[in-house]
């Protein structure tokens, strides 16, 4: 009788062929502690520069506005991380984002808070499994499908939104409006989240599928990895992700802005790229993404308070420049290991 081709690929590694770190080469070993550590240090130098510079930076109330003032964003980078380590992307996230947020206000106007929460939750689950569905099943690029899906979660909100001349009001003093005011609890949630994303990534089986599809996925399916459904989960996972956070920013903003999220996506992107997460996947972190998101919450925030004669296009264009640079280090940090 033949073997299984996974059952006889999936072997346990042998103790004997482990890798001594100590044989590793010093540049390969400086390369890869520069490519997961960059970001922190780089979020930490610039942090000590602006204090030195700036007498009002390391104010409390500079620094919540830094924490507060757009965190429920961050959510979109959580769930982007697990997209790119797949080696996978996920354009829709800021249509989504805009959607949650206009349903989860229609669902506390008409309905109360459950369903503000519920209704968001189970419109982005479901887009995101479609999504995944389409990636895994169909075998169609993650570009195109989340591209429509961008385009598609857009409509739609337009469309409940009655093209944006309807705009759906949070009652003040409503438990969901409690989720998205004041300082400490979105931080509060911001960081379950994290810490939970964070262990789901490090300490799972799930989370060691994703790091295997992106090194090699033809490797991690022979290997028996449920590569298919790992990758409808981590399209779900965003869509969710998104969803939530529109609708809590909606909490936050007490109404349902069709406006908002244009261009999100790219935010998200840029924050888990700059993180340390490889746009080729196989390698990333969550505690990365939060550096990246923390870096450019600052560079935003010296940007305002500096630049901000120059308007947003000179944030864009920061923004921009500064994702070009990681990219090419990263490049040149793989490219070092490789050699070595």
């Amino acid at each position: 009788m033949t073997p299984n081709v996974a059952q006889s690929t999936a072997l346990p590694p042998d103790p004997s062929k482990a890798v001594d770190p100590a044989t590793v080469p010093l540049r390969e070993r400086l390369a890869s502690q520069l490519q997961r550590r960059g970001a922190p240090a780089v979020l930490v130098l610039v942090v000590a520069i602006a204090s030195v510079n700036s007498s009002t930076f390391p104010t409390w109330g500079n620094i919540s506005t830094i924490l507060v003032g757009n965190n429920f964003v961050w959510l979109l980078a959580l769930g982007m991380t697990f997209v790119i380590i797949t080696g996978g992307i996920d354009l829709s996230v800021g249509s989504m984002y805009a959607l949650g947020g206009v349903l989860g206000a229609y669902g506390a106007q008409h309905s109360g808070s459950l369903m503000a929460l519920l209704l968001p939750l189970a419109v982005g689950a479901a887009w995101g499994t479609m999504q995944g569905l389409l990636v895994a099943r169909a075998a169609m690029a993650p570009f195109i499908v989340t591209l429509a899906g961008l385009l598609g979660a857009r409509g739609l909100m337009q469309a409940i939104s009655n093209e944006g001349g309807t705009t759906y009001l949070v009652p003040k003093n409503s438990f969901f409006a409690s989720l998205g005011s004041g300082t400490w609890v979105p931080l509060i949630i911001l960081a379950v989240l994290f810490a939970l994303g964070a262990l789901l990534l490090a300490r799972t089986r799930f989370g060691a599928t994703l790091t295997a599809m992106g090194g090699n996925e033809n490797a991690a399916v022979l290997m028996g990895l449920p590569v298919a459904r790992a990758k409808v989960l981590v399209y779900m996972l965003s869509g969710t992700l998104a969803a939530a956070a529109g609708a809590l920013g909606a909490a936050r903003l007490q109404s349902g802005v069709t406006t908002i999220g244009v261009g999100y996506e790219l935010t998200a992107i840029a924050s888990v790229v700059i993180g340390g997460t490889l746009l080729t996947g196989g390698s990333g972190s969550v505690g990365g993404t939060l550096s990246g998101v923390l870096l450019l919450g600052v560079i935003h925030n010296l940007i305002d308070s500096n630049f901000s004669q120059y308007g947003s296009a000179f944030t864009d264009t920061v923004n921009g420049g500064f994702l070009a640079v990681v990219v090419l280090l990263q490049t040149l940090l793989r490219r070092t290991q490789h050699l070595s």
